[in-house]
């Protein structure tokens, strides 16, 4: 099916992004500049002390260096464009530059959902079976885990969007958002999607649904045992290994599902556009802050890594 003789086929999507605050565009663009450059130092930090200090290399580490990689990897297909949409005050992408930002952006959203599954399972394992723990989470099954975690949403996203880029654009092509997600970009197409629609409601299942309800359930495993616990301060020490995660989960999947749960109409796509932010740019930039200040190893890793410096700056 081809556009009408009174429509244009689409060639380039309009991001109209932050066009409510333009008298605010040089601020907005210093704050998301140094978010930016937070993000990227913060987390790139986590993963060359997991990468170097011999004391993280645990599964629980493991897992969030690569929750750390997601979070660079995500906020750099969309910061980017945003910065320069902002500066520039247009805003635009090739239709295929609009599909190919959708699709890593998918990829690397969505295996931040499995990574911080698998880390709530390392920690049900950790509280609920410590004895076990080292038999039952071995370096070669925290491989498998992420590399199984990265290719079904490889698998999920590639099948999505190859169907996508299958459709007509005829006629619109603004999208009210600042970077291609996949509802505004559906609203575009003239084709028929309920297709696509299932797919994504089957795929949203998989790899949001589940991960959340498997968090669910080991969290509360984890809270029974911990009652059961009759020493206090083993009941703190387990809360506190607990509590870096579960801030994580709240701030990522709250904001997720708020997005892409709840119903859209023309008043909440706005409301949806901000709250966004949440996921691509807050989580990302607040992890590192989490994990740095509720956990002792990486304080001690950050300090051990800093007097590392001095000394053999020192000795030069």
């Amino acid at each position: 099916m081809m556009c009408e003789e009174n429509q244009t086929q689409v060639t380039q999507i309009r991001l109209l992004g932050f066009r409510d605050l333009h008298k605010y565009k040089p601020l907005l663009f210093i704050v998301f500049l140094l978010t930016y450059i937070f993000i990227l130092v913060g987390n790139l930090l986590i993963i060359l002390l997991v990468t170097t200090i011999d004391h993280l290399k645990t599964p629980m580490f493991y897992f969030l260096k690569h929750l750390s990689t997601a979070d660079i990897l995500i906020t750099t297909t969309i910061v980017p464009v945003m910065l320069d949409m902002i500066f520039s005050d247009q805003g635009i992408l090739s239709i295929w530059g609009c599909m190919i930002q959708l699709y890593f952006f998918s990829i690397f959203g969505l295996v931040q959902c499995l990574i911080i599954a698998i880390m709530s399972y390392d920690r049900y394992l950790a509280i609920c079976h410590p004895l076990r723990y080292s038999s039952l989470i071995s370096p070669d099954l925290c491989l498998r885990l992420v590399v199984v975690s990265w290719l079904i949403v490889n698998v999920a996203t590639s099948s999505e969007v190859f169907v996508l880029i299958q459709y007509n654009y005829c006629g619109l092509n603004s999208i009210d958002h600042f970077f291609c997600d996949f509802g505004p970009i559906l609203d575009l197409t003239t084709s028929d999607t309920s297709i696509l629609i299932l797919q994504d409601i089957v795929a949203t299942a998989v790899i949001i649904f589940s991960p959340f309800a498997f968090i669910i359930v080991t969290y509360c495993c984890i809270f029974f045992t911990i009652i059961k616990m009759s020493s206090a301060y083993g009941k703190r020490k387990a809360f506190s290994t607990c509590s870096s995660h579960l801030t994580t989960v709240f701030l990522y999947y709250g904001s997720l599902m708020t997005v892409y749960m709840v119903p859209a109409d023309e008043g909440s796509s706005n409301i949806n556009k901000y709250i966004s932010l949440l996921y691509t740019v807050m989580t990302p930039l607040l992890n590192p802050i989490i994990y740095s200040l509720r956990n002792n190893e990486i304080k001690r890793a950050m300090q051990k890594l800093i007097s590392q410096i001095y000394h053999n700056g020192w000795k030069r």
